[in-house]
């Protein structure tokens, strides 16, 4: 068994996490001049990426560590270079000038500061680290962005994106994605790439742990193939985009069987993996089948989270076993993320209640092997929530 297929089986195991480590800073601290935003990027990166703890995107634990480093050819109003985005600020720091020959448009490589989830959640942390690259691109996706790459080799986006080879005391960042914000050439990476890399942040006074260091290995050996894709996006007003929330169980009613409709095919256009759809049994409803559950029998393996036993239903991606091939590990749990996130801005437009669940274990009823899932009900008063989904 490799060293990825024995971190997945504990990642997947009941075993808890260790005590807190320090989360390390909110914001990747890169010493680059500031810069407003461009305004043809303003709408997309506000409505995506952008504020402090309650973000549009996603995040297990609202940790929210994904980076996005943006490489801005000759056309976006800056001197062409890159960027690092400062969500909480709302701005880009300069990492670099390149040549005015840089290829044109505006791209995203998303990168993961993986001390941030690792802080609380130990050795589960890594996977939920792809599962949030997936909001992300689904946030920016949402925005406006028109395509992405999810499974681009890791060594082509580091060096797209400038990173050093020596971080010397910094805490690296790891790209997993790349997302166009704009139209540009195919071979954009493979230009960025051929450029000098830049400098590293300021250096972190916090020592790395096993468990941050397992991780960091995980992630800087998932292989790639450097898919171009559509992002799959439906088209939703701003309102929605920008005032996403996660709903506050109890939602336990369950949905009309059209509205879970529009949800489960949402998830299917965006992500190419197995999934199903849960619903609450009724009082006096026969067993489950072999393989089959309600939303409250599945909350031994969602890390014992007791909401699922409040909810009307569950979407669910499954699959990627435990000996899964490196390039499905990260496809799958990526690409779950990314299906997620534009089924609960769905789930939202249509007026209901949700709510990502995330730490997902093995166990004897249900779905095989689930990466992600989305709990859904009926929106109440009692719902509305106080972090973003």
């Amino acid at each position: 068994m490799t060293a990825l297929h024995t971190a997945l089986t504990r990642a997947r195991s009941a075993q808890p996490p260790g005590p807190d480590i320090p989360a390390g800073h909110q914001v990747t601290p890169w010493p680059g001049e500031p810069h407003p935003v461009p305004r043809h990027l303003d709408r997309l990166l506000r409505l995506s990426l952008g504020g402090d703890r309650l973000r549009p995107a996603a995040s297990a634990g609202a940790l929210h560590p994904v980076n996005t480093h943006l490489l801005l050819g000759p056309d976006n109003r800056l001197p062409p270079g890159r960027y690092a985005y400062d969500p909480v600020r709302h701005r880009l720091l300069a990492r670099g000038t390149v040549p005015a020959d840089a290829p044109p448009g505006a791209v995203a490589v998303l990168t993961v500061t993986a001390r941030r989830t690792v802080s609380h959640y130990g050795h589960r942390a890594w996977p939920l680290l792809l599962l949030d690259t997936g909001h992300a691109a689904a946030a920016l996706a949402l925005a406006g962005a028109p395509q992405w790459c999810p499974d681009a080799d890791v060594t082509l986006l580091a060096a797209a994106a400038g990173f050093p080879s020596d971080w010397h005391c910094a805490e690296p960042e790891h790209p997993l994605a790349a997302v166009r914000l704009t139209p540009g050439p195919a071979d954009v990476l493979d230009r960025w790439a051929a450029y000098a890399p830049g400098g590293p942040p300021l250096p972190t006074p916090h020592t790395p742990p096993p468990v941050l260091r397992e991780s960091w290995n995980i992630l800087g050996s998932l292989p790639g193939t450097k898919t171009w894709r559509p992002t799959a996006a439906p088209v939703l007003p701003d309102t929605v985009l920008s005032s996403r929330r996660s709903a506050r169980p109890p939602f336990p009613g369950v949905p009309a069987r059209t509205l879970l409709a529009q949800v489960l095919a949402t998830a299917r256009r965006a992500a190419p993996v197995p999934w199903s759809l849960l619903t609450v049994r009724r009082p006096g409803a026969v067993p489950p089948s072999k393989g089959e559950a309600a939303p409250a029998d599945l909350a031994v393996r969602a890390a014992g989270q007791s909401l699922l036993a409040h909810v009307g239903g569950l979407l669910v991606a499954h699959g990627c076993p435990d000996d899964a091939p490196p390039t499905q590990v990260r496809r799958d749990h990526v690409l779950a993320g990314h299906g997620i996130g534009l089924a609960q801005a769905v789930a939202a437009h249509l007026g209901l209640a949700s709510r990502p669940i995330g730490s997902w274990q093995h166990g004897p009823w249900g779905p095989p092997h689930i990466v992600h899932a989305l709990a859904l009900g009926i929106r109440t008063r009692h719902t509305e929530g106080t972090d973003r989904p």
